[in-house]
């Protein structure tokens, strides 16, 4: 097969910062994606219907600018201490998420959730509103290739006191994780991005060091990148896309950032990986059809299409060095 069309992917996890370089940021993912769910880990953090409208107006303005038609799926940050009524105002202002950050876990996170007591209300709230909560899933105080495995008891539990919540656990990299989301409900889901379906940690830490692959949470080993790769594929609708896509300046992830830029080249880097497995016909289901299902959302519009057709990703874009700098991809992607 030499061409693949797809009806157009969705982005359920993306990092599209703030400020100047964020329209170059929602025009990359907007080339690719019709919709995107934003990450509310900038700031000062959206916890208010208030602060959430402003963001989302500044996301809406970036996609009007970049002659796309795409929507920005908003969600807001859970914190601690910012009250049931905070949740309602922040669906209210059209959030479909609420993301949990472990306190410490992540780029801007230091206002995260030590553990999930803290937060109650907030969840029984979410629960009553019909939202979806989001989970960074790592217990940054473990060892730092067991820290999602070790989190996991923590969302066991969380899924267990509020029976009608939907839960999606972002970023899965490992075996255990796959496992686990396969054991809970149908109500709890997962993202997989495509630098864990694509690579391991000897990518990042083979040869030589290269920032460029590291992320949170780390990647991980060939028999956790196949497990990955097995559920991706699997057709199962408790797993489809979110890149995590998360620009830092060269600068920023020279000194040791954690993130990657994987919206340039995610959707080449998906077609190879489905096609490896022999499954290229169930890569709309993972990118197209079950996340929006999950999320409620309607079918998507439009199309991408996909030609096998060779291309070296850039060493810089956006003044960022994107996932698969300098490497050789077999296939590329079209809106159409």
């Amino acid at each position: 097969m030499n061409s693949l069309r797809i009806a157009l992917p969705d982005d359920f996890h993306a990092h599209l910062r703030q400020g100047p370089p964020l329209r170059a940021y929602v025009a990359r993912s907007a080339a690719n994606f019709g919709r995107f769910l934003a990450m509310p880990n900038v700031v000062p953090p959206p916890v208010d219907g208030r602060f959430l409208a402003d963001y989302g107006a500044a996301l809406a303005s970036a996609i009007a600018g970049s002659g796309r038609d795409a929507r920005v799926l908003l969600s807001f940050k859970l914190v601690p201490g910012m009250g049931p009524e905070a949740v309602y105002r922040c669906a209210e202002a059209g959030a479909v998420a609420g993301k949990y950050y472990p306190a410490g876990a992540t780029t801007h996170s230091s206002d995260g959730i030590a553990e999930p007591g803290q937060v109650s209300r907030e969840l029984a709230a979410m629960q009553e509103a019909g939202l979806v909560l989001a989970v960074h899933g790592e217990d940054p105080a473990a060892p730092v290739l067991g820290r999602e495995t070790a989190f996991l008891p923590v969302l066991d539990r969380v899924v267990a006191a509020y029976p009608r919540l939907r839960v999606v656990l972002e970023h899965l990299s490992g075996a255990e994780a796959v496992a686990a989301v396969l054991d809970w409900p149908d109500r709890v889901a997962a993202t997989i991005t495509a630098h864990h379906l694509a690579y391991t940690i000897d990518d990042l830490l083979g040869d030589r060091l290269d920032p460029s692959f590291y992320c949170k949470p780390l990647l991980k080993s060939a028999a956790d990148r196949s497990a990955l790769v097995g559920a991706a594929c699997s057709g199962s609708p408790k797993f489809f896309f979110g890149s995590d896509s998360a620009p830092h300046p060269a600068a920023a992830k020279a000194a040791g950032a954690a993130g990657v830029y994987a919206s340039p080249a995610a959707m080449p880097i998906l077609a190879a990986v489905f096609e490896e497995a022999g499954a290229l016909d169930r890569l709309e289901g993972f990118c197209s059809a079950a996340g929006a299902r999950f999320y409620g959302l309607p079918e998507p519009r439009g199309e991408l299409l996909l030609e096998r057709r060779e291309w070296v990703v850039p060493g810089e874009l956006d003044g960022v060095v994107p996932l698969a700098a300098g490497r050789t991809l077999s296939w590329t992607a079209y809106r159409t």
